[in-house]
C-alpha cells in the first residue's frame, strides 16, 4: 500500500514540476520574442544614424534597461516597459525570467558572452538592499553609488568595473563625466566567436571587399567548404547563412543581393523576420567566403532611447522610488560598449569537407548584416552591420 502511495505522490510531483517547467518555457519563449523585438527596434534606431560599422550587444542592453525598469514605478516604469516590449508583464516576473535566461546561456558553456550591467546612481541617492540584491541575483549586475563630484575618479571606478566584468579587451567605457550626473546606466560586452565548422587559416586569402561602387578594400577572406544551413528571402532579396558556434549560439549572416541597398534591408529587420529566417533555413552543400573582422563600438544612447519613446526617465518627473523608497534620481547617461572578433578560431581543428563535385560558392564581399542568437530560446543576443571589415 505504502509503495503505491509513494508512486502516486511522485507522479503528482512530477506532473506539477512538468507543468511549472512548461509554464516557464512558455514565459521564456514570450520574453525571448519581446527581447528580440526590442533588439531589432534598437538596432534600426542606431543604424539610421550612421553609414559606418555597427555592433550592439542587444541582450546586454535589454538586461540593463530591464534592471532600470525594476527601479522605476508609475508612468516612468510603464514607458520603459513599452519600449522594452514588456507591456503587461509583471516586473518581478521579468526579473525572474532574466535569471533563467542567464542560467540557460551558462549551461551552454557561457564563454561566448562576457557582459557587465551596472546601475550607478550618485552618492546623494540611497539604494535599498533589496534593489541592490535584485540587480545582482536576477540580472547578474551591479548597483553601486558613485561620487560624480570628482569626475576623473568616477570614470576610473566605472572603467575598472567594466574591465573586471568583461576583461582587458575593454580599456575605457567612459571618458568625460558631468559632475552633475545623477544616474548612469552602463553596459559592456565582449563576444568570443568559435565556429563549430571552423575556417581553415591556411586557406585565408586577401580578397576584394566592395564597400560601395566607388570604394574597394582588400581584406583577409576566410574559406570553408561544408554543409551549411541557408535561406533566401525573396521579399528583401537577401541570402541568409547560418554559421553554428560553440556554447549553444549561432550567427546568421544576411547578405543583400548585388544592387540592393543595405539600409532598405535594415528598415525591415524585425523580430518576426529574424525568427522567420531561422525557420526557413535548409541544409545545402556550400563553399563560404567570409571576411575576417573585429568590431569595437561605443555608444551613448540617451538620444536613441528618447526616439524610441523613453523620455520621462531623463526628466525631473522620473520616478525611481523602487530603487530606494524616495523619488530617486533622473537618468543622465546610458553608455554601451561591445566587442566581437570573427576569425578562424574554433572548437576543433579545421578540415574542409571534400565533395565529388564543387558546390556553389557564397562570397560575402559587400556590406552585410549579422545576428547572433541563442539557439535553445531563439533569443537575439547581438546584431551588427559590417560596412567595411578593415575598420573596427
Amino acid at each position: 500500500m505504502i509503495p503505491a502511495m509513494v508512486a502516486v505522490v511522485l507522479l503528482l510531483l512530477s506532473s506539477a514540476s512538468s507543468q511549472m517547467m512548461g509554464g516557464l518555457g512558455q514565459d521564456l519563449s514570450d520574453l525571448s520574442y519581446r527581447t528580440t523585438d526590442f533588439s531589432t527596434r534598437l538596432y534600426r534606431a542606431v543604424a539610421r544614424r550612421t553609414d559606418d560599422n555597427v555592433f550592439l550587444s542587444t541582450f546586454t542592453l535589454c538586461t540593463g534597461v530591464s534592471a532600470l525598469m525594476n527601479a522605476a514605478t508609475g508612468s516612468t516604469q510603464e514607458q520603459l516597459q513599452q519600449t522594452l516590449s514588456q507591456a503587461g508583464m509583471d516586473p518581478q516576473r521579468v526579473a525572474d525570467l532574466f535569471q533563467s535566461f542567464r542560467t540557460s546561456i551558462s549551461q551552454g558553456g557561457g564563454e561566448f558572452l562576457k557582459q557587465g550591467v551596472a546601475v550607478f546612481p550618485s552618492q546623494s541617492f540611497e539604494m535599498s538592499a533589496s534593489y541592490v540584491d535584485l540587480v545582482q541575483t536576477k540580472y547578474g549586475g551591479k548597483a553601486q553609488n558613485v561620487d560624480y563630484s570628482t569626475p576623473l575618479e568616477a570614470a576610473d571606478t566605472i572603467n575598472r568595473w567594466a574591465q573586471d566584468q568583461v576583461g582587458e579587451s575593454i580599456q575605457t567605457l567612459v571618458t568625460q563625466l558631468d559632475p552633475q550626473t545623477q544616474l548612469l546606466l552602463a553596459t559592456a560586452a565582449s563576444h568570443r566567436v568559435r565556429f563549430t565548422l571552423p575556417f581553415n587559416a591556411s586557406q585565408t586569402r586577401e580578397e576584394r571587399f566592395y564597400v560601395d561602387k566607388y570604394h574597394v578594400v582588400m581584406v583577409p577572406m576566410m574559406f570553408r567548404s561544408d554543409k551549411y544551413f541557408l535561406a533566401y528571402d525573396r521579399q528583401l532579396q537577401v541570402g541568409v547563412l547560418k554559421l553554428p558556434m560553440a556554447e549553444g549560439v549561432a550567427m546568421l549572416v544576411i547578405l543583400p543581393d548585388e544592387g540592393v541597398d543595405i539600409t532598405d534591408v535594415e528598415d525591415k529587420v524585425t523580430a518576426e523576420k529574424v525568427q522567420g529566417w531561422i525557420r526557413q533555413l535548409k541544409k545545402t552543400r556550400l563553399e563560404v567566403q567570409l571576411p575576417r573582422f573585429l568590431l569595437e563600438r561605443s555608444y551613448s544612447l540617451q538620444d536613441v532611447l528618447q526616439t524610441m519613446g523613453v523620455t520621462q526617465v531623463f526628466q525631473d518627473e522620473a520616478d525611481f522610488s523602487n530603487m530606494g523608497g524616495t523619488k530617486g534620481p533622473k537618468l543622465t547617461q546610458v553608455v554601451h560598449k561591445s566587442i566581437i572578433n570573427v576569425d578562424e578560431t574554433s572548437t576543433t581543428p579545421a578540415t574542409d569537407v571534400v565533395f565529388s563535385s564543387p558546390p556553389p560558392r557564397l562570397t560575402i564581399n559587400r556590406p552585410f548584416l549579422f545576428v547572433v542568437y541563442h539557439e535553445a530560446t531563439s533569443t537575439l543576443m547581438s546584431i551588427g552591420r559590417v560596412a567595411d571589415p578593415k575598420k573596427t
